[in-house]
């Protein structure tokens, strides 16, 4: 699935900071780029000159997907308690939503919407266990109001919104797939349907789904001509990915690593963040921190949130 690719000059690669554990949920915000650090347990913010700031920290959790509501103040979505978090102005975190009820295991990735409601991903099932298991995509109002927006989608991951709000887009990992939906002014979902499948059928467990060789979809970005630059969790980079599954472009990573998840941001929102790190199930992150964020820039400009 990766031999639709023009040939063209390899992107030149920058190292924006290297020696992190595992670097995820990347977001272009108020001119740098933040990522969690899941084993570290820390929220970043890079400068564009490479400077990072420690945002804040989460001793009993882990951090994934971020984004910030209607009054700027950063969400996260904290993996471990599988709840929705809120960085106040005194720096401490309040809870805004409480998603254990609701979701299979830890939280995953998530996108923020221009009301402030926040589409919070989960991993479905303990992956410690290879079989792969449907679960639920819940959407968070700014009020906390917790409700279910999608129904058996497997693991459910990066999403992404179109510029007119009216269509979101999922990552299904170990589905191998990304879905659409139409959405509602309301943030309501609906009219699912397969934008890309990778391998039709799924996978019955992740081992297979590491093993096929085939782009198991994990952070998104979209951009202005309607692609998404995806990270690969078992791959060797990321993807530029066209509606129907065509691989337009990848940009590999190198050092035996991938990208789990992307970003585009800049001024320009044409500099493309890669969050590199060793593939699914190789090596040991919470000890072995040799995660990168990378950059690059590419020729289309990002689109949408985030």
């Amino acid at each position: 699935m990766r031999d639709g690719t023009s040939a063209r000059p390899a992107r030149e690669l920058t190292v924006v900071g290297e020696g992190f554990s595992f670097l995820e949920g990347p977001r272009w915000h108020d001119g740098r780029l933040w990522a969690s650090d899941f084993f570290t347990r820390r929220v970043l913010a890079f400068d564009e000159d490479g400077g990072v700031e420690t945002i804040c920290e989460l001793p009993d959790s882990m951090p994934s997907g971020l984004g910030w509501d209607r009054d700027g103040r950063l969400l996260i979505s904290s993996m471990l308690d599988r709840r929705l978090l809120r960085l106040e102005d005194d720096g401490t975190l309040a809870e805004v939503a409480d998603l254990t009820g609701l979701t299979g295991w830890f939280a995953n990735d998530m996108v923020v919407d221009d009301l402030g409601g926040a589409y919070v991903g989960n991993f479905g099932w303990n992956d410690e266990d290879p079989a792969v298991r449907s679960t639920r995509l819940v959407r968070v109002e700014p009020d906390g109001e917790m409700r279910v927006v999608a129904e058996d989608v497997v693991f459910p991951n990066g999403a992404a919104i179109s510029p007119d709000g009216g269509t979101l887009l999922l990552s299904e990992t170990f589905a191998g797939r990304i879905s659409a939906f139409d959405r509602a002014p309301d943030g309501a979902l609906s009219d699912r349907r397969t934008w890309a499948d990778f391998h039709p059928g799924g996978f019955p467990t992740t081992t297979d789904a590491c093993a096929s060789g085939v782009p198991l979809p994990d952070g998104l970005a979209l951009d202005a001509e309607g692609a998404l630059w995806i990270g690969d969790a078992h791959g060797e980079g990321a993807l530029r990915v066209a509606e129907g599954g065509e691989v337009l472009e990848v940009v590999p990573v190198g050092e035996g690593q991938t990208a789990f998840a992307v970003a585009l941001g800049g001024a320009d929102r044409r500099t493309l963040y890669l969050c590199a790190a060793q593939p699914y199930r190789v090596g040991d992150p919470a000890t072995q921190h040799v995660a990168r964020l990378l950059s690059c820039r590419v020729d289309v400009p990002g689109a949408g949130r985030p």
